[in-house]
């Protein structure tokens, strides 16, 4: 008599998710212990604080005085003290303990609103009371002529503090004129204008082709519609002797047959490598004619910045 084979008796669902649980526990055993031993520590630590929280933070010994506070990478051209104003105007919050874990959130906090200051790259405690803050500072680009005066911006057309400028220092810098605006907030904060903006990429892109084309401002030219409108915007650069380069659009935003910010650039390489003297207007808005390209191939360098 044929017999069939006994058929393996199938496992239900309840012992498969009890098997599948003790094998996953039993593969995972030493990474789940160094979880619990992490959370058990971080339990204790958080008890620990609380319980001497008070103490610590009334000790001297681990308050951290200004004179305990090592500030890095602020130019030596800067005439601000980032230090002193940053502890200045963050004093209302309460003094520095080196023992609190949120001194380092809070002292960072506390630079990163200099006007100055572009970022916050760390802050390091040392005990019993001292700490360690690494800045990275805004840099001058331009300068942008408003009513009385000039007004300093960065790459990011962020306006700086005025003070830190003289009238001779603020003169060695690029001037953007033509700007209708005023900054819409303070120091530290974005000018708030695509004027200014685009005027900061143009200086950006000449590079430092600007000081040894003795160049001095950049202007707008705008043109309107018949409602007076703003329709396109143009830039021209001016220098010593009637000098104006035609520069044209603004970086990123050039017309369909218009040379790009780089072969500009190119192109005021090969005026100056000529070393005659550069007068009249110089109109980059344009392709290079064929008796130029014949004379001057082109260049692949790329414009450096300032």
């Amino acid at each position: 008599m044929n017999t069939s084979p006994r058929r393996k008796p199938v496992a239900s669902a309840q012992d498969l998710t009890s098997k599948g649980a003790t094998h996953f526990f039993a593969t995972r055993q030493n990474g789940i212990g160094s979880i619990v031993l992490v959370l058990f520590a971080m339990v204790v630590g958080v008890a620990v604080w609380a319980e001497y929280r008070d103490q610590l933070l009334a000790d001297p010994r681990y308050l951290i005085r200004a004179d305990r506070i090592d500030v890095v990478g602020v130019p030596m051209w800067l005439r601000s003290d980032i230090k002193s104003e940053s502890l200045r105007d963050w004093s209302f919050e309460g003094e520095f303990v080196s023992t609190d874990p949120q001194t380092p959130k809070r002292l960072a906090r506390a630079f990163d609103m200099h006007p100055w200051v572009k970022r916050v790259l760390r802050v390091v405690i040392s005990h019993p009371g001292a700490a360690t803050v690494e800045l990275i500072c805004r840099e001058p680009i331009a300068m942008v002529a408003v009513p009385g005066g000039l007004l300093a911006v960065d790459a990011d057309a962020v306006v700086l503090p005025s003070a830190d400028f003289s009238g001779e220092i603020a003169a060695q810098y690029p001037c953007i004129r033509g700007v209708e605006s005023s900054p819409q907030g303070p120091a530290g904060s974005p000018w708030g204008d695509v004027v200014v903006e685009e005027g900061v990429g143009v200086v950006l892109a000449i590079g430092p082709e600007w000081k040894q084309l003795f160049l001095t401002e950049c202007r707008p030219k705008r043109e309107y519609d018949q409602n007076f409108l703003e329709t396109s915007r143009s830039w021209d650069l001016h220098g010593p002797s009637g000098l104006v380069i035609l520069y044209g659009s603004a970086p990123g935003q050039e017309k369909m047959s218009e040379p790009l910010a780089a072969e500009k650039v190119s192109r005021l390489q090969e005026i100056l490598k000529r070393g005659e003297a550069v007068t009249g207007t110089i109109d980059l808005t344009r392709q290079k004619s064929s008796a130029e390209k014949k004379a001057f191939p082109q260049s692949h360098a790329s414009p450096a910045l300032p």
